[in-house]
């Protein structure tokens, strides 16, 4: 459990419908209850398995905080870049559990220039082990070359 800090404002734009809620207000600014809606169903449309799913985010520190319980490491660390890697947050505060405890995976920014092939490269010193850091991303990256300045991905061992 931690708190993990990401780039705000250069994420990607959450598409994923919101979850239903009883007051369809629409501001210019989303409130902060619309942006953890969207923030939930961002993750439930992934597909990445989550008992006890919340998600709450604070608008003033753009802190997103989530909870509930994974079986692995690796789900719990794509929840929590499947969160920090959108527009609004700054922050994700991870008060997720972990059923099977494993070490956890290096979180690298990527910056202007870098491809998976250069990410390989610098962490394994093999570019061609590239498929890994994709596969450890997944369903995040829906291909080689879907990332971006400033997102976060996983890195594993």
């Amino acid at each position: 459990m931690g708190l993990f800090d990401f780039v705000k404002g250069i994420g990607k734009k959450n598409t994923a419908p919101a979850e239903p809620q009883a007051a369809p207000a629409t501001p210019a600014e989303p409130s902060a209850q619309e942006i953890a809606n969207q923030l939930l169903g961002h993750i439930k449309s992934l597909g990445l398995p989550v008992a006890g799913l919340s998600v709450s985010y604070n608008s003033t520190s753009d802190l997103a905080t989530v909870k509930g319980q994974v079986q692995t490491q690796a789900d719990k660390e794509k929840i929590i870049l499947a969160v920090g890697n959108i527009d609004h947050v700054a922050q994700v505060d991870d008060q997720l559990a972990v059923a099977s405890p494993e070490p956890e995976s290096k979180f690298y920014t990527v910056k202007s220039g870098d491809n998976l092939s250069k990410i390989s490269k610098e962490f394994y010193g093999d570019a061609n082990q590239y498929t890994k850091i994709f596969e450890a991303n997944r369903p995040l990256l829906k291909n080689a070359d879907d990332i971006f300045p400033g997102q976060v991905l996983r890195i594993p061992a």
